[in-house]
């Protein structure tokens, strides 16, 4: 596995441990169709929220989520609505959002993380 596939797997666990501390439900992890992926999809009372993780060395390629472009918010849309229809009783009575964490250093386990809720 390539150093930056290690990276943003860890960046991924270290997001998804925010996610439960804050109060999160996991319900899936690295969901695939043809159309993309999904890295990772939480619940908490009435919210089913998609979170897109990017993982950063530095920012001397921008900040993380400057990685979540227009093309990208549209796919992640697709993809949260198809996740939702292929799990409707962990969508049913839910608020669809989609949320970025960013995390950005040299050790995904110490990094800055930033989570912004409900991209639009």
């Amino acid at each position: 596995m390539a150093d930056k596939d290690i990276r943003g797997r860890r960046g991924e666990d270290r997001a998804v441990r925010h996610l439960i501390a804050a109060g999160y439900t996991v319900l899936d992890r690295n969901w695939r169709t043809a159309a993309g992926e999904l890295d990772v999809v939480v619940a908490r009372d009435d919210d089913l929220v998609v979170v897109e993780v990017k993982t950063r060395r530095s920012e001397w390629y921008g900040h993380p989520f400057e990685a979540v472009d227009r093309r990208k918010r549209d796919r992640l849309w697709r993809l949260s609505c198809a996740w939702a229809l292929a799990h409707p009783d962990a969508a049913r009575h839910r608020r669809l959002r989609i949320d970025v964490i960013g995390i950005t250093g040299d050790d995904p386990a110490t990094a800055l993380l930033e989570h912004l809720e409900d991209l639009r």
